[in-house]
């Protein structure tokens, strides 16, 4: 769907999901150069095919980003997001690691529109599934997104 909706548009328990993102090399040696996060985990071979993972895990933290980027990518907040507020109850559920194929589940979850003439607030439950279909990270994220009216008041 690529489209924009309004906050009138929203039902409690909607579902949308992006296109897949395989994650690459690239990915987790650009996320360690902006964050300057070089844990062994991640930056050394080696290291890691002696853990439990057998192999380097992507940063979490990129997870999160990848999430984000995924839900612009679905659309529906394009014209009417006007601010996300929090990012609660993030689990990093399983490793993300090079490779899998990623995509973001978004349901909602909560709708209140509040006293303001101009935005409600929606609570998303976010899941990053991996290319069969299980869980690799989850949250909770709510936005102030503009009602009709107000956007066409614009």
């Amino acid at each position: 769907m690529s489209h924009t909706l309004y906050f009138e548009d929203f039902n409690l328990g909607q579902v949308f999901e992006s296109t897949g993102r395989t994650v690459t090399e690239a990915d987790l040696t650009m996320f360690s150069m902006l964050s300057g996060d070089w844990n062994p985990i991640h930056a050394d071979a080696e290291f890691a095919s002696r853990t439990r993972y057998g192999q380097r895990v992507v940063h979490g933290a990129l997870g999160i980003a990848m999430a984000t980027g995924m839900l612009h990518q679905i659309g529906v907040f394009e014209r009417s997001a006007v601010a996300m507020m929090s990012l609660r109850e993030w689990r990093f559920v399983a490793p993300m690691l090079i490779g899998q194929t990623l995509h973001l589940r978004m349901e909602i979850i909560a709708i209140e529109a509040g006293s303001s003439p101009r935005t409600g607030r929606i609570d998303r439950r976010l899941q990053l599934l991996d290319q069969a279909g299980a869980v690799i990270q989850e949250g909770v994220t709510d936005v102030l997104v503009l009602k009709r009216a107000a956007a066409q008041a614009t």
